[in-house]
């Protein structure tokens, strides 16, 4: 950025503070609820750049004034990685939602939505689970798939292949070939099903602290290269054979797991439900039954026993540089409500959460200084894999936190008022 620009950054922010001591002389700035700071200022550009100094103090590639962002360093560092013919960049505003408290620790949560109240609706839900001591996740299984397709001259050649790819003596070559193009990549298994002359193989793995994808990609293809010369018989039709399952719907995710499985749990009082949701323990499980469970299975869902996990689960991936076509996958979600005498226990198993935090968008300036506030950006060089974990249980309470609070206001019938309220103007 050029000094010219810098100086005119600093002369106003330094005019803003001005401004802002002379509209509040008695109340001082640090002790104004951050989501009170439109009303109280009548200027929705110092709310933002108060709030952003806030919460972000050391975020310097988080634009906010225009003189903040330094376009010709963004397409340099978009070319050649994360669009092609490029004519410019969206807008997009990022909120932030919390004190989120996941396994003892409080985090900041960073959602990009253009659909008014969700984020008001989260921030409820991140206060009933602040108040109720925290919300405690855990990664139950890890790793990314790819399954290519091959072809057999028939059924029975198919059929020996598999028997022959899936034996004891075989993994560790599979393994060798796998590793020679990755330093984190870890082969963890394969899977073979046969369906007439084809035979289609699951591979999973492990990706470190990437999402994964392409790092799978690279290994498997290595590995079928390695077979094709001592199995001539097969052919290659297709490195991804749709049985990975990469954005679509799947039951395979559902079942199998996909990226990181999460399981993620919070015990709730019946004050808190009552102070914070507006709503009863009773009230809240009967909606849960009814609409997540029952609801989802007569509409044949595969994945959706939940009110509105994407939504959370997008806004979160855009503002921290996840891929927004993998929420198809990463949504799939279960909400579980059970009283605990004057308690109620909510969970969310979201058995297929895809996350990196390298590669891909994570390495744009606004999207890295999303993941750099809450501690995760990067590769973890002293455990391998540790700041993906971190990010899919925070993907799962913030999911969470989304859950409680639609869940309450269905259960109430407070929805429609709560965006007529933040959703128009």
């Amino acid at each position: 950025m050029k000094k010219g620009a810098r100086d005119f950054g600093k002369r106003v922010a330094q005019q803003q503070k001005k401004q802002l001591h002379s509209v509040l002389p008695q109340q001082s700035i640090e002790n104004i609820p951050h989501h009170k700071l439109e009303h109280l200022l009548g200027d929705t550009l110092q709310a933002v750049q108060i709030r952003k100094d806030r919460f972000f103090p050391n975020a310097k590639g988080l634009p906010v004034l225009g003189s903040d962002f330094d376009a010709a360093s963004f397409y340099d560092l978009v070319h050649g990685t994360n669009c092609e013919n490029v004519v410019g960049f969206l807008t997009m505003p990022i909120g932030v939602i919390g004190p989120l408290r996941i396994n003892d620790v409080d985090y900041t949560v960073p959602l990009a939505t253009t659909e008014g109240a969700l984020l008001a609706s989260a921030n409820r839900g991140a206060r009933a689970i602040r108040e109720s001591g925290g919300a405690q996740a855990r990664v139950v299984r890890d790793g990314m798939s790819r399954s290519p397709v091959l072809s057999f001259e028939s059924a029975c050649a198919g059929a020996e292949f598999a028997q022959w790819v899936q034996s004891p003596e075989m993994f560790p070559k599979l393994s060798e070939w796998f590793s020679s193009t990755t330093n984190f990549g870890k082969l963890k298994s394969v899977k073979p099903t046969v369906a007439g002359r084809y035979v289609f193989l699951r591979f999973e793995a492990t990706t470190g602290d990437a999402m994964g994808m392409n790092m799978v990609g690279k290994g498997v293809n290595a590995i079928i290269e390695n077979i094709l010369p001592i199995q001539p018989q097969c052919k290659l039709v297709a490195l991804s054979s749709n049985m990975c399952t990469d954005k679509k719907p799947s039951a395979m995710n559902w079942v199998n797991g996909r990226g990181k499985s999460v399981v993620c749990e919070a015990v709730l009082s019946k004050q808190t439900v009552e102070s914070v949701l507006k709503t009863t323990i009773p009230e809240l499980i009967h909606l849960n039954i009814t609409k997540n469970l029952i609801g989802s299975a007569l509409a044949g869902s595969i994945g959706g026993n939940n009110a509105h996990a994407s939504n959370l689960v997008t806004a979160l991936f855009l503002a921290t540089g996840q891929d927004p076509a993998q929420n198809i996958e990463s949504s799939n979600c279960m909400l579980l409500m059970e009283a605990m005498d004057d308690k109620i226990h909510v969970s969310v198993t979201m058995p297929s959460i895809e996350v990196g935090t390298v590669g891909g968008g994570t390495a744009l300036p606004v999207q890295q200084c999303m993941l750099e506030q809450l501690g995760v950006a990067g590769a973890n060089r002293e455990s391998p894999g540790a700041n993906a974990m971190k990010l899919s249980q925070i993907v799962a309470a913030t999911v969470l936190a989304g859950e409680l609070s639609l869940n309450a206001a269905l259960s109430s019938n407070h929805l429609i008022s709560a965006h007529m309220d933040l959703n128009r103007k």
